[in-house]
Parts: C-alpha cells; sequence; structure tokens
C-alpha cells in the first residue's frame, strides 16, 4: 500500500492477493445459512399460529430483534480469537450494539400484519446477511479512535503476517513459497526497495532463505566470498522472527562501529514495521534488558556484550524469549579470547534453550563440519560473487595472475608499462604508482599496508607525482571535506591528511579518531576520494570496495598474512552495480615468493575452539558463569555441559595430554583457590567475589586485583576531584600499549593539586619517584605507574574535551587517546555491575553510574542527548545543535530534507538515517518508562483476598 494514500477494498477485490483468508474457509457463512433457515422454520410456526387468530394484538418482539438473535445464538458462542485485531474489535462492537438494541427495545410492541412482517424480515435478513459478508471481506473496516489509514496499515499487516505464521506451521520439504515475500508482509518488499534500493534477491539467496532447515528453523551456518550479500539473508530471518513469531533476536558483530552501522540500518525498518532495535555496544545496553508487552525487540550487540545479555536473560528466566541469535564472522571462533567468548554464548544458549535458532555467516573454513556438529547446524556454500574476482601478483615489475592450476601457482599475464625516473624508482621501487595510475580517478583503489606509519608514507609519496589535474576534479567538495576535518577536531587537522585530500586520497588507520575515520568512509564512499591507503583492520570492519585492491606487502606488522585474511583483503576487489570486475595485486619480493604461493592457492584454515587459550582462561570464566546462574553445581554437571561446546567436538586434537574431565576438575580447584566458588552441601556456589566477577564481566586476572585497589580506595576517596574514581575505572589490560614519557609525566604531574597528588602517593606513585624516572634512576611497579599514567590522559581529556590537544601534549595518537576513552567507558561499566553486587562497595555505585556517561561521550553536557543517536559524533552534534536541533525531541522530530540543506555536508540518506535513529531511541526510552509505569499500576498476582487470609 503507497505511502500516505488509503486503498479501500470493494466486496469484490482479494485484497491481499494469492490468498483468501476469509472466503476460504465457509464456516461462518454455512453457519449464517443454517440460521436463515431456522428462522424460515420459525416463520412457518408463528404462520400457523398467527392464522388461528390474526386480528389479536399482542406484545411480540420485532421481526428485526428477532433475527438479530436468533442469528447471535448461532455464532454467539464463536471464539473469533483467531480474527485480526481489527476484525475482533468490529464484532465485539457488533455485539455490543445488539446488547443496547435489546435493551433499548424491550418495552416495544409491533402489529404483527403478515406482509409488513415479511417485508421487515426479508430486508432484515438480507441488511444483516451483507452487514455479516462485509465485516468478514474488509478486514481493515473497524471504526476506531485512531486514524483510518492507520487501522487499515494494520489490518493489512497483521493478516499477512497471519498468513505467514500458518504457512510456516504447514509447510513441507517441497514447499518453497511461503507467502507474499519469504513469509514476510509484502510491505517489507516495499520497504526494503524504498528504504535499500533493494529490487531482488540473488538467485543465492532465494536458494538459502527457501532452504528446508530455514524454513522447519534450524541452526544454519553459510560461508560465501567477501561483499556476495550474506547479510540480507540474515535480515530477513530476523524480521520473519519479528513479526511473525513474535521473538526477540540477537545480531552478534564484531566492532562498535558495525554495530552503530547495523543499529541504523535498522532503525527506518523499525518505525515502518514497529518493532525495538537497541544497541548493546561499549557502555550502552540495559541488564536484563527491558521486557516489553507488546513489541520485539532485535538486540545489536558486540562480542563481549551480547555474552552479558545472555546471561542476564538466562539469570532472569527469559532465554527463551529469544527467538533467533545470528553471529555475523562465525569464523572468529577460531580468534583467541573473543573467539572464546562467542563459544560461551552459543552453547550457552544450545543448552538451555530448544526454541532458539542459530544462524552464522562464516567465511569457508577447512574443518566446517566441526562447526556444524558444534552447532547442531546444516551448512549452505556458494562462491557466488557479483562482480568477478581476478587475482594477481608482482615480482620485480611482472604482473602473474594466481591460477592454482599451475604447477607453479602464477600465470604470466603483463609487464608494467610505465615509464620511472631515476628519483621515482628509489622512492617508489615496488611501482605502487604504476598500479594506482592504471586505475584512479576513474575507478577506486585500495592499498593494504603492514603498518599504520607505512599507510601515511605510502599516501603521501603517491601524491608527489601525481598530475595536476587531479587537483580540480571535485574541487568544492574535497575542500568542504576538509572543512568537516578541521571542525572535529576543533580547529586542527591532520598535515598529511591536509596535503592528500586535494588529491582525492587519504588513508585509513587507527591512528585516526572514529570520526575523521568516518568522513575519510564518507567521501570515499560517494567517490569524493579514489584512493585509501589502509592497515588490515578496514578489510574487517565496514565494507568499501574498490575497482583495484593492492596488498603493499603480504605481511600484517612483522607476521605473515594468514590466508583468511588474505581473501578478506581482496574480498574488497569490484564494486556491484558499478564495476564489471574487480581486481587484486600482492606485491611480492623474491624472497617471499614460495609462502606465497601457500597463501594465495592454499585451502582455508580451520577453526580451533579458543577455551583454553591463554592457560585456560575462557574456560575458567565459562564454569564460573555456569555455577554463578545456578546452570550447574557439580563436575560431573559442568563436563556435561561442556559435551555441547567446540571444545569437546576437538578434544582430541586440543586435550591431547589430559582429559577434558581433568581440565574441568583443574579449573574448578583454581576457581576456590581464587576464593571466586566454593563447596557446600548444595553443591558447588559462587562466593560474593565471583558473583560480582561473572555479572561485571571482569577478567578474572584483574578481579582480585580490582578488588583490593577498590577497598583501598575506599579508606581515603578523594572526592574533590575525579582523578581517583578515573584511575579505579582505568583498564588494566591497556596499561602495556603505552610507554610513558617521563618528562611529560613529571610536567603534568606537577600541574596536579595537592590532594590530587597526595592521591596518587597513596596508590604507590609520588612525585619523587616520577622526578627520580624523569631523570633516568629507579624501578618501581610499572603497573601502577602507567596505570596512573592514563588516568592522567583521561583526567585531561574530561577537563577540557579537546582530543587533539591532550594527544599533542601527551605525545600520543589521537586514535590510542580515543581508544583508551572508548575501554575506560566500556570498563566503567563493568566495574559499576561489580559494586552493584558487593554491599561493602555500596559509595561508588552513583559516582560511577555518572562517571560512565562522562566517559562515553567525554563532550559538554548539552551535546550528550545528540551524541546517544547512533553515527554522531561530537563535530556532527555541535552542528545540530548550532542549528537549533538542541534535544532528542528536537532530532526525532526533524524534518530530513530541511536537516539536510540546514546542516553542511550532511546527506540525503545520512539524514533519515539520523531522523530515524532518533526516533527509535525516543521510542524505546519511552516504552522503557511506559513498561515501568504498567509495572508499578499492575494489580499483585499474590494480593491476598479473603479467602486466602488467616484469621488472627
Amino acid at each position: 500500500m503507497a505511502e500516505g494514500r488509503v486503498q479501500y477494498c470493494s466486496d469484490s477485490e482479494d485484497l491481499f492477493g494469492d490468498y483468501d483468508s476469509l472466503l476460504e474457509d465457509s464456516s461462518l457463512l454455512a453457519k449464517l445459512d443454517d440460521a436463515e433457515q431456522n428462522e424460515r422454520l420459525r416463520d412457518v410456526q408463528r404462520s400457523a399460529a398467527d392464522h388461528l387468530d390474526f386480528t389479536a394484538l399482542r406484545p411480540k418482539a420485532s421481526a428485526e430483534d428477532v433475527l438479530t438473535d436468533s442469528l447471535m445464538d448461532v455464532l454467539g458462542d464463536e471464539p473469533f480469537e483467531d480474527l485480526p485485531t481489527s476484525q475482533r474489535q468490529f464484532q465485539e462492537q457488533v455485539d455490543g450494539s445488539a446488547k443496547r438494541s435489546r435493551l433499548q427495545d424491550g418495552d416495544k410492541t409491533s402489529t404483527p400484519f403478515r406482509d409488513v412482517e415479511d417485508r421487515t424480515r426479508s430486508r432484515a435478513r438480507r441488511s444483516v446477511t451483507e452487514a455479516m459478508k462485509r465485516t468478514m471481506l474488509c478486514n481493515a473496516a473497524a471504526p476506531s479512535t485512531v486514524s483510518r489509514s492507520v487501522v487499515l496499515k494494520e489490518a493489512v499487516v497483521s493478516e499477512e503476517i497471519s498468513v505467514a505464521m500458518q504457512a510456516m506451521e504447514r509447510v513441507s520439504a517441497d514447499t518453497t513459497d511461503l507467502g507474499p515475500f519469504f513469509g514476510l508482509p509484502s510491505r517489507v518488499k516495499e520497504l526494503m526497495f524504498r528504504l535499500r534500493g533493494i529490487e531482488d534477491l540473488y538467485d543465492w539467496q532465494k536458494t538459502c532463505l527457501n532452504l528446508d532447515c530455514v524454513q522447519q528453523r534450524k541452526n544454519l551456518i553459510y560461508s560465501l566470498p567477501t561483499s556476495g550479500g550474506k547479510t540480507l539473508v540474515a535480515e530477513i530471518l530476523v524480521l520473519r522472527e519479528l513479526l511473525c513469531r513474535r521473538k526477540d533476536c540477537l545480531f552478534i558483530l564484531p566492532y562498535i562501529s558495525l554495530v552503530q552501522e547495523k543499529v541504523r540500518g535498522l532503525a527506518s525498518l523499525g518505525l515502518e514495521l514497529d518493532f525495538m532495535v537497541e544497541e548493546y555496544a561499549g557502555s550502552k545496553g540495559r541488564f536484563p534488558p527491558v521486557k516489553r508487552r507488546t513489541n520485539r525487540s532485535v538486540y545489536v550487540a558486540t562480542i563481549e556484550k551480547a555474552h552479558s545479555l545472555v546471561n542476564s536473560l538466562i539469570e532472569n528466566g527469559r532465554i527463551d524469549d529469544l527467538g533467533l541469535v545470528v553471529v555475523d564472522e562465525l569464523h572468529m571462533l577460531g580468534d583467541g579470547s573473543r573467539g572464546a567468548i562467542i563459544e560461551m554464548t552459543l552453547a550457552k544458549v544450545l543448552y538451555m534453550t530448544k526454541s532458539t535458532q542459530i544462524i552464522g555467516m562464516s567465511a569457508t573454513l577447512g574443518n566446517i563440519k566441526d562447526l556444524q556438529t558444534f552447532l547442531r547446524a546444516e551448512n549452505y556454500t556458494n562462491d557466488f560473487r557479483p562482480v568477478q574476482l581476478k587475482e594477481y601478483v608482482k615480482l620485480n615489475d611482472t604482473i602473474y595472475e594466481v591460477d592454482p592450476k599451475e604447477e607453479e601457482c602464477f600465470k604470466f599475464s603483463r609487464l608494467l608499462n610505465f615509464k620511472y625516473s631515476s628519483s621515482m624508482k628509489k622512492m617508489d621501487p615496488d611501482h605502487i604508482i604504476a598500479l594506482v595510475t592504471e586505475v584512479i580517478p576513474t575507478h577506486s583503489c585500495l592499498i593494504f599496508c603492514p603498518t599504520k606509519k607505512n599507510c601515511e608514507n605510502v599516501v603521501g609519496m603517491i601524491c608527489k607525482y601525481l598530475k595536476e589535474e587531479f587537483l580540480q576534479l571535485r574541487r568544492e567538495e574535497k575542500a568542504l571535506l576538509l572543512r568537516e576535518l578541521r571542525s572535529s577536531g576543533n580547529g586542527s587537522v591532520c598535515p598529511v591528511l591536509r596535503r592528500t585530500v586535494p588529491y582525492g586520497l587519504a588513508y585509513h588507520h587507527s591512528g585516526l579518531t572514529s570520526e575523521e575515520r568516518k568522513l575519510v568512509e564518507e567521501a570515499y564512499s560517494n567517490g569524493v576520494l579514489c584512493l585509501l591507503t589502509c592497515t588490515s583492520t578496514l578489510a574487517a570492519g565496514i565494507n568499501l570496495p574498490a575497482r583495484r585492491v593492492i596488498l603493499r606487502s603480504p605481511y600484517v606488522a612483522a607476521d605473515f598474512l594468514k590466508r583468511s585474511q588474505y581473501k578478506q583483503m581482496v574480498g574488497r576487489a569490484g564494486r556491484a552495480g558499478i564495476d564489471s570486475v574487480g581486481e587484486s595485486v600482492l606485491i611480492l619480493q623474491d624472497k617471499d615468493r614460495n609462502t606465497a604461493k601457500t597463501l594465495v592457492c592454499a585451502p582455508m584454515e580451520n577453526c580451533y575452539s579458543n577455551l583454553l587459550h591463554d592457560e585456560g582462561k575462557g574456560l575458567l570464566s565459562l564454569i564460573l558463569s555456569l555455577i554463578g546462574l545456578k546452570v550447574t553445581s557439580s563436575v560431573d554437571q559442568v563436563t556435561d555441559f561442556l559435551c555441547g561446546t567446540l571444545l569437546s567436538v576437538q578434544q582430541k586434537q586440543l586435550c591431547v595430554e589430559t582429559s577434558l574431565t581433568e581440565v574441568v576438575q583443574q579449573c574448578v580447584d583454581l576457581l576456590k583457590d581464587k576464593d571466586l566458588i566454593t563447596l557446600t552441601e548444595h553443591g558447588l556456589q559462587v562466593t560474593k567475589l565471583g558473583r560480582a566477577t561473572y555479572k561485571g564481566s571482569v577478567d578474572l586476572t584483574y578481579s582480585g586485583v580490582l578488588y583490593r585497589d577498590l577497598s583501598k580506595g575506599l579508606e581515603g576517596l578523594l572526592l574533590n576531584s575525579v582523578l581517583h574514581l578515573v584511575y579505579l575505572v582505568t583498564p588494566y589490560d591497556m596499561i602495556s600499549q603505552c610507554r610513558p614519557d617521563w618528562m611529560v609525566y613529571f610536567r603534568q604531574f606537577t600541574l596536579l593539586s595537592a590532594a590530587e597528588q597526595k592521591m596518587s602517593a597513596s596508590v604507590g606513585v609520588p612525585e619523587s619517584f616520577i622526578a627520580r624516572k624523569a631523570a633516568g634512576q629507579t624501578t618501581v611497579n610499572m603497573e601502577v605507574v602507567g596505570r596512573m599514567y592514563l588516568a592522567l590522559v583521561l583526567l585531561s581529556l574530561l577537563k577540557e574535551t579537546s582530543l587533539w590537544s591532550v594527544a599533542d601534549r601527551f605525545q600520543l595518537s589521537r586514535g590510542f587517546i580515543q581508544s583508551l576513552l572508548s575501554s575506560s567507558s566500556a570498563f566503567c561499566s563493568c566495574v559499576l555491575h561489580f559494586t552493584e553486587e558487593l554491599e561493602e562497595f555500596w559509595p561508588f555505585r552513583a559516582l560511577l553510574t555518572e562517571l560512565t556517561r562522562r566517559l562515553s561521550y567525554c563532550v559538554t553536557a548539552e551535546l550528550i542527548p545528540l551524541m546517544e543517536v547512533a553515527g554522531v559524533m561530537e563535530s556532527r552534534a555541535k552542528q545540530l545543535y548550532n542549528a537549533g536541533y538542541k534535544t532528542l525531541t528536537h532530532l526525532a522530530n526533524a524534518d530530513a530534507a530541511v536537516l539536510s540543506t540546514t546542516i553542511e555536508n550532511l546527506f540525503r540518506k545520512r539524514a533519515n538515517q539520523i531522523v530515524a535513529s532518533a526516533k527509535m531511541l525516543l521510542k524505546e526510552k519511552a516504552a522503557a518508562l511506559q513498561e515501568e509505569v504498567d509495572e508499578l499500576l499492575m494489580k499483585p498476582s499474590d494480593l491476598p483476598t479473603a479467602e486466602t487470609q488467616p484469621l488472627v
């Protein structure tokens, strides 16, 4: 149905296309006919009686009343629960009207003249029959206090959802058509086109959605090359779960930036289809989530937040509310500690509920069958790419095509044809300029470099040898980009970007702030920039395709590339709908030739469980949470649970020296030694410290240290400065990533107040020590010293909020400082949950709640409401605030067209996403408040009554 235009259906029109939900079931119409037959029999009987004494005037119900009563008697006992909402509402109003009519007309009399009575009855039969048929045919005809267009929209969607649910229930092995749009209302297809520009699905997507295992809600792992369109399939399955089965969904993504992008992308659909989109990343997310009586929610979460969310649902007995779990980048199961967290999360879902479906999107793996066994899943694999990919390698000045059929794996393709001067050869021995100028500026290009510094050097070197013509292309848009970058840096702009952006080039790595990266990404996507030099993290993050992808070296830092990393990078070659072919070029030195053959031609690596990674830290954490959640209370029960993990599937390879049972016993003993669990007459139970540890998602390595630090902090907590609190929430795992500059350290320390210096001395960092260290003397506990240094960085940020000036003062990269800030806000949230479980730490709760908020945004207070909206960074928030959009309500009610013309460099698509995200956030906050109101006003189920109250 077109938006903003109400369409009415006539009696002869089939509103729902290929199916007729009302006329296919003739039971109601049959009962209507039976009622008419019974009425005729009564007419005959009354006629006989009237013939004996037709002149007598006696009180009698009107013909219309008799007919109405007889029809309602026949139909009244039938439940209407299976009707759509609008039909049921209409029926209830009809029933009410009939009852009122009988009450009002009870004292009236009528004269039974036969001809009048016959005509009355005939008209009544026709009118009631037609009214009933109209009621059944017009699903959207319910009178309501809301607008007719809203009722019509609700009726159409609810009827189609009802049909889709019935289709899903009766689907058989050879049924592929579930309804208008893969079991979803046809409106979803319209929205996909209007909001995403998707007219049709690829053949593989249709095949995958119609697989028997998908229809029967079995678990599925599907594997395709990068850029194959995997995410759309998952989103359709999420929508089907939300709308048809009315269950919540969990969408797990590896990075905060991807979570925010997904929240923005789903917000518009959520507003149109009436479901909630909730962000679980960094410090955001409620535990447990708000329990909604009407709306369903999709939780979009990072790996760590997803695990905490599942724990909270298990603890509150709500895990069955979760109908679907989608895991992007499932192959990250083999990725260290984060892989262990994914495994823990999925194992708990598999163990605790049989009704939750798991869908995993993965790169092609060598041992996919192990993952299938673990998840009890089927596998769908396809090598589809929307754009053909051609892989090449470059040795010296020769280009070879990658061909696994060749004995040497490489087949000669061509010689590079580019005239180099002697100075150019010295600057560019790898012929990067030659490879680049073959495609830019007409097409786009990505260059993956082994280090962040190399990214900046390469992009600077390319600019030196580009023609002046590059400066003239899209000149105004490049100038606008530079203004945006300067605005994001509070007047400062990176000198490298200032030099390269006018040529249409930039670099992209973690040394940039998230706001700078976002601006660079948008400019590249819109064609303002034609080349990016980047690190491997870009390949794993946001999708930025290019006509040609160049791998500057087969190394990431000092490590040789993995096959999966290589495939992820080259997978960015080829832009769907723009390029007919994508190219990748791997630059090799002679010494790496043989190793590179394995890289480009070997089968994919295997994926192994990481529960035993880092001395079994993942397994220890899993066992602690299982005991804390009361899922298990003995070694045998823990061992039984572990039979459903990937570790169990691969125990022959991973548990060579000891059995799984012995490993479990060792872990239990270690947790007892750490005073995290204890053995009671009821079995294994967590201690208070153990509960705080798993509820706060605190690393077991640091839980004891954190407890001691917080206890010591209570003895002399400094409240006239935020430094002491900031020190207590500075992440332990960030200390090793920063080496203090001792002269800077000493200068910043001398600027502290006397109280702050006293606090620093109390934790083990006195001024005398820093002075000696600056002079090159003494050694002390570097953990404490390093943590205090990072706390001083955070204190400077909170005081002045200018990331650029703080980075310059401490001689640290902007990206590192922003990473520190993000990690600190997340850890502050963890410490808050930790203290909530320990009564002795009650003073910290209110203090840490506010500090979490300040660290999450680190801007002036008036900008925080705007920055809560997914994707709104500090400079954008300032623009919005200065333009009059000062609150979330302002933004949620903004006109996207006006917004995009008012705010500089805000494209219409992005404006639509911002407004939709603001509306969704506002709706979420309002719904949470309404749930609280409803709960407060709800009558308790265990309220004492006269019957239950004992005599006192």
